[in-house]
């Protein structure tokens, strides 16, 4: 299975790293960062650098499309080399998918009308302007179409994925190399569990 993960400017690492660890671990999995020219992509905080190692152009056809989301998302949603890339390469795609923001570009490709989706709650409803129907879910599949919630949620859509792509087992034995065992100081994770204040806050901080 070859995992196409396209870069682009101010994306959030972790909705690209995360998923990446998962189903790099995973035997006869390969993951490539692609982007519309090899070399160093910056995060949006700015201090961090992923490296695409093959253009777009070189991997037309992957077997699974993974776009993470980002501050520089909506930038991204004008560039019609990914954009394009991604429309294109969905025709042959066993799954496309995403995390957090990078669900819009999923949109601006078409890929999400008239399919359910998910993205950051922050944004959830935004969905509904590229046709899609918004759904307040850690993971959300719709046929080959497959999005995940905010950051973190792309380690849960990539644990998924490997089992079902492969099988429940294999996605546990990566689940506990990784030892992917989530034990949150506090239970503010989600708008519906966080205190009155904080959400307004929160999104300071990705705006």
């Amino acid at each position: 299975m070859h995992v196409a993960i396209p870069l682009y400017p101010r994306f959030t690492a972790l909705d690209a790293v995360g998923p990446y660890t998962v189903l790099a671990f995973a035997p006869g999995w390969r993951v490539t960062f692609v982007a519309p020219e090899t070399g160093p992509v910056l995060d949006d905080r700015g201090t961090l650098t992923l490296t695409a190692t093959a253009r777009l152009a070189d991997l037309p056809r992957p077997d699974m499309i993974l776009v993470p989301g980002g501050v520089g998302t909506l930038d991204a949603l004008s560039d019609p080399a990914l954009v394009g890339w991604i429309a294109a390469a969905h025709e042959h795609a066993r799954w496309t998918t995403s995390v957090c923001s990078g669900s819009f570009l999923l949109g601006a490709a078409g890929v999400l009308r008239g399919r359910r989706a998910t993205t950051h709650w922050g944004f959830l409803d935004r969905l509904a302007e590229f046709g899609a129907e918004p759904v307040s879910e850690r993971v959300v599949a719709d046929g080959t179409v497959v999005t995940a919630a905010g950051v973190s949620a792309g380690i849960d859509m990539a644990l998924t994925l490997l089992a079902e792509a492969a099988d429940p087992t294999t996605a546990q034995a990566v689940q506990l190399a990784i030892e992917y065992d989530p034990q949150p100081p506090f239970g503010t994770g989600s708008p519906k569990t966080a205190p009155a204040g904080l959400a307004e806050r929160a999104l300071s901080l990705i705006n």
